[in-house]
């Protein structure tokens, strides 16, 4: 196993216990002891995984979950702030409104862009819950041990609205574009009110042989507008049936599981009607084990 896997593993686990502990102390210092290193060494390898400092990384998970809490349930923000690790109802004013650009009773006052519907609010906490973590983690570089067995079958799906950012790419840079592209949309929806509902996704509406136009988003719970000058686009996925596998294991393997499911498309005499996809269904930032992953892969089929 090569050193960068290694710390690659390692920060995972500590990323792991630092968003389990929603009240604990996760200074630095605190998490050096954790991690058995200097925090100096620590925070130099903190970042080069997170993109973050410890402390940016733990205040900017805690606001955003606690603003899916505002907007869920009916608790006092001062409780709110307590839940998730706030010192005191002032700091967690002060914090929230830097990031998120308004107190917490405006935000909670303003609500979703969607109707009262509280199983909306209750799924747009729980998908930033999960989603905040590793929002910046996705498609993280680990070999695939072993190849495991897929199962594909053909799913009527839905009309999907979505907020996106797209670029041009090369392969070897979706990584590093997820990392920056995911962020910024998932931002871009908490301080707008918009209510998620789905986990990250990344489509390819173009592929060649040297770059690839990737759009990088989620799911929303009603149609939006986007923001053209920070370069989020409104999309709307239309309906119809596509052949859906879920992919279990780092993402390296993804490419060898979107050529199976269109081997399986082609052996069932259809073809491919659109562009693939593929949904991040575990966030990395609470599960350490890249064997346990698991990316939806979807191929639209004519």
């Amino acid at each position: 196993m090569s050193a960068t896997v290694t710390m690659l593993r390692d920060m995972l686990r500590l990323l792991a216990v630092v968003n389990g502990r929603r009240r604990e102390d996760v200074s630095l210092s605190a998490l050096a002891k954790l991690a058995h290193r200097s925090p100096f060494n620590l925070h130099r390898r903190f970042v080069a995984v997170a993109g973050e400092t410890p402390k940016a990384y733990t205040s900017r998970v805690r606001l955003d979950r606690a603003a899916g809490d505002l907007l869920a349930t009916d608790r006092p923000a001062a409780v709110v702030a307590a839940d998730h690790g706030f010192a005191s109802h002032e700091v967690f004013t002060r914090a929230f409104t830097r990031r998120l650009g308004m107190t917490p009773r405006a935000y909670r006052a303003r609500g979703l862009h969607v109707t009262d519907d509280d199983r909306v609010a209750a799924g747009h906490a729980a998908i930033v819950a999960s989603v905040a973590p590793c929002v910046g983690l996705y498609r993280m570089p680990f070999e695939r041990n072993e190849v495991m067995p897929i199962e594909v079958a053909v799913k009527d799906l839905p009309v999907t609205h979505a907020l996106v950012m797209r670029k041009r790419i090369t392969r070897d840079e979706i990584a590093e574009t997820l990392g920056s592209m995911l962020p910024a949309v998932f931002a871009h929806a908490q301080q707008h009110g918009l209510a998620l509902a789905g986990p990250p996704f990344a489509r390819y509406p173009e592929i060649g042989m040297g770059s690839m136009v990737i759009e990088a988003g989620f799911a929303i719970a009603a149609p939006a507008d986007g923001d053209p000058d920070a370069g989020i686009e409104a999309l709307t996925i239309p309906a119809g049936e596509a052949a859906v596998a879920i992919h279990r294991g780092p993402y390296d393997g993804l490419p060898a599981t979107f050529e199976a499911v269109e081997a399986w498309v082609r052996s069932e005499g259809r073809s491919p009607g659109g562009p693939p996809m593929e949904n991040y269904l575990t966030d990395p930032g609470e599960h350490p084990d890249p064997q346990t992953w698991e990316t939806q892969v979807v191929l639209p089929v004519a």
